[in-house]
């Protein structure tokens, strides 16, 4: 002890009895299935709008400006406004839901969350499939972007209060794991709806949001409470129930006194929004403001979003172009396995540094690549080889960020915050999060069609500056168990000033308590067996 605090070195905080349970698997695999009506919905849109009959039907001037001579300039002829509208309402209805989903995560529990989000999802995907005008394509969006920001809300952090300390990373980036599945998932049903005779293709496509839709929504139901969702509740017996079965031991009392002397002080918070603001959570809220907007702004949702459509505008045909989706689509779910085997072992840290310099050099590349052959007049045609190193490239920069800044994006924030604003500091997360991805989505086409291929070396301009705050700013958090994360902040050379001993002082006494107490028991034992 020095200074009323606990000391902490080298990003390891105390551990925790228990281990990897089947039950602790399967709950977390089930929760995790909530990220996949998240993916398919980044992944299926871009494929949509890229289908003829789809644009014929709602977007009849963007089709017919795409089937003007090929001198058109590529960089702009699918700038619209009301296009650009159709993809990114969702992400706007996700903000504003994001804060109304603190209040049900908080009062009702994360499950509750969960399952709410699905059934919006559920009724959103319906509309989309059955629409016959753009109102009901915005409608059923917005539905699709409340579930998502339901889901995106609640279930980071089931994920995180369920998992081991040393096992967190790895569990939580099941959220991430799912969202790649959802995306490559969509970009399969795209390239066959695109197939479909008739022209209907692009209502199977967004019909079909409604299986991930229902797959949360019946998990969910059989998902169980978290320990600490338990305790917040007031329900102390079957916290300590749950958290014996989770960790598959009966030794859970040191764990159960931390977080029941974490809830017993978030009782005294009586407005989280407003405590949020305080100086002493200062380094937690500006992770929760500046990861997700970082995130965003990689420009992983300019390839995700519109992938087909990138593709197709930089001199692919429109089988080519899905196709090509498809590829960064397996990429994606395969390089986010690294991050499953690796967040726990290299640490968080070293997955955003790495994952940084490897999208910007790709950035660079496909940057210039794009400049060789269309310059600023947006003509040319392309060979395949050259068209296939583009690709090539595009998929080195998406595995850099789903090993990277895609997981961690999600797990960092859900493992920072303290039980009293942890509810409050999630919505932000998954609000500033929202708010880039529908900025992004509004304004891409135009920035495209304007920045032309300087657009990759805007956003890696943006990467290099993410990378650099990391480098600084961010503590390492990998096995520290989440009711101990004030420790890594006091000990950080920036961060540690605008924490006082008073604010660490609970977690020090106690752990002098439970300290007592081994040592009470090892005595009592010696004494036994003399």
């Amino acid at each position: 002890m020095a200074g009323g605090t606990i000391a902490y070195v080298g990003g390891e905080g105390k551990q925790y009895p228990g281990k990897m349970t089947m039950f602790v698997f399967l709950t977390c695999f089930v929760a995790a299935t909530g990220g996949l009506i998240f993916g398919y919905d980044i992944g299926i849109s871009g494929g949509v709008t890229s289908m003829d009959a789809f644009l014929i039907k709602f977007f009849p001037s963007v089709y017919h400006k795409e089937q003007e001579d090929h001198s058109t300039n590529q960089y702009c002829k699918f700038d619209s406004q009301l296009l650009t509208a159709f993809t990114s309402s969702l992400y706007l209805a996700a903000l504003i839901a994001s804060f109304f989903a603190s209040t049900v995560t908080r009062v009702f529990g994360r499950k509750w969350s969960m399952f709410g989000g699905g059934v919006t999802f559920l009724v959103g995907a319906a509309l989309n499939g059955a629409a016959g005008n753009v109102a009901m394509l915005i409608i059923g969006r917005i539905l699709l972007g409340i579930g998502v920001g339901f889901a995106n809300q609640s279930v980071p952090l089931y994920l995180s209060e369920m998992a081991p300390a040393k096992l967190r990373g790895m569990l939580n980036i099941g959220f991430q794991l799912m969202i790649t599945i959802g995306i490559l998932a969509a970009n399969l049903i795209n390239y066959g709806a695109a197939k479909i005779k008739g022209g209907s293709g692009w209502r199977v496509s967004l019909a079909l949001a409604a299986v991930p839709a229902g797959i949360i929504t019946l998990g969910s139901l059989f998902l169980p409470d978290t320990p600490n969702s338990l305790i917040e509740r007031g329900h102390d017996d079957k916290a300590r129930a749950m958290l014996r079965k989770i960790r598959g031991t009966d030794d859970i009392h040191d764990e159960y006194a931390d977080l029941k002397a974490a809830s017993d002080e978030s009782k005294l918070v009586k407005h989280p929004w407003r405590n949020i603001a305080q100086r002493r959570y200062r380094p937690q809220l500006t992770m929760a403001i500046l990861i997700p907007f970082f995130q965003q702004i990689t420009g992983i949702n300019v390839i995700m979003f519109y992938a087909p459509v990138l593709f197709k505008t930089i001199g692919f045909g429109s089988d080519a172009s899905l196709m090509s989706s498809v590829i960064t689509g397996l990429v994606n779910v395969f390089a986010t396995l690294v991050s499953i085997f690796t967040a726990d072992r290299v640490g968080r840290r070293a997955l955003f540094l790495e994952g940084g310099v490897q999208m910007l050099v790709c950035q660079i590349i496909v940057g210039t690549l794009i400049a060789v052959k269309f310059g600023t007049s947006g003509v040319a045609h392309l060979s395949r080889t050259y068209a296939g190193t583009i690709v090539a490239f595009i998929c080195i920069y998406v595995a850099g960020f789903a090993w990277s800044w895609g997981p961690m994006g999600w797990l960092v924030p859900s493992e920072i915050f303290p039980l009293e604003i942890r509810s409050a500091g999630q919505s932000i997360n998954v609000s500033v999060n929202m708010l880039f991805t529908f900025i992004i989505a509004q304004v891409f086409l135009i920035l495209l069609c304007h920045m032309k291929f300087g657009l990759f070396y805007f956003f890696g301009g943006w990467v290099v500056i993410m990378t650099i705050f990391i480098a600084f700013f961010l503590p390492e958090t990998k096995n520290v168990p989440i009711e101990e994360m004030v420790l890594v902040w006091k000990a950080h050379w920036f961060w540690g000033r605008f924490i006082s001993d008073d604010h660490v002082h609970i977690g020090s006494t106690l752990e002098m308590t439970n300290s007592k107490k081994r040592e009470s028991t090892a005595t009592a034992g010696t004494r036994r067996t003399a």
